[in-house]
């Protein structure tokens, strides 16, 4: 088994609720008075899909998505799926995507198009963590809370094999077998 160690604080708990408190203020603000649905990608988003929601200061209706690999394929092929869908009608409305943290932005490309296809009026997405130097795809990110290196994070959501993703700051992890 694998230990799982934190090497440095990168976001504290004070750094993350600031952020998410502008995040929210300049959402409420570009919204005002527009359907907005707010779709948080599970796992990652949880935390941040929860504090950012209640950042906001309007009304906005909520609804979370899951994307997984295809067992033996991902890793050669970059092929994902849907496994938790939307509840929400989203034709018509605004749509928020939440994401955890961008990096080639491929994933994101995938969910965005598949949702395009139900008409929204609008699609933008909003992450925490932006990694511009290993986006591959355009994705329209709107709103994002820290640019990111290429450093492997844990905590506020992020995991290593299911571990750490409830520690209240960010941080960067070393592995020890």
């Amino acid at each position: 088994m694998t230990n799982i160690t934190c090497r440095r604080k990168i976001f504290s708990e004070d750094d993350l609720k600031k952020r998410i408190t502008e995040l929210g203020a300049q959402i409420t603000k570009d919204y005002e008075g527009e359907p907005l649905v707010l779709v948080g990608v599970l796992k990652g988003s949880l935390y941040f899909f929860a504090d950012l929601s209640r950042a906001i200061d309007a009304p906005i209706e909520i609804d979370m998505m899951a994307i997984g690999s295809i067992p033996d394929t991902t890793s050669q092929t970059g092929i994902v799926r849907i496994t938790k869908d939307l509840d929400v009608d989203i034709r018509g409305k605004h749509v928020l995507v939440i994401e955890d943290v961008i990096r080639t932005g491929l994933t994101t490309a995938y969910l965005l198009q598949s949702l395009e296809v139900r008409k929204p009026l609008s699609i933008d997405v909003c992450t925490l963590l932006y990694n511009p130097d290993r986006q591959l795809i355009n994705v329209p990110i709107k709103y994002y809370g820290f640019e990111i290196d290429k450093n492997w994070l844990i905590g506020y959501g992020m995991d290593i094999e299911e571990k750490g993703r409830n520690l209240p700051f960010i941080g960067e992890y070393e592995k020890k077998n």
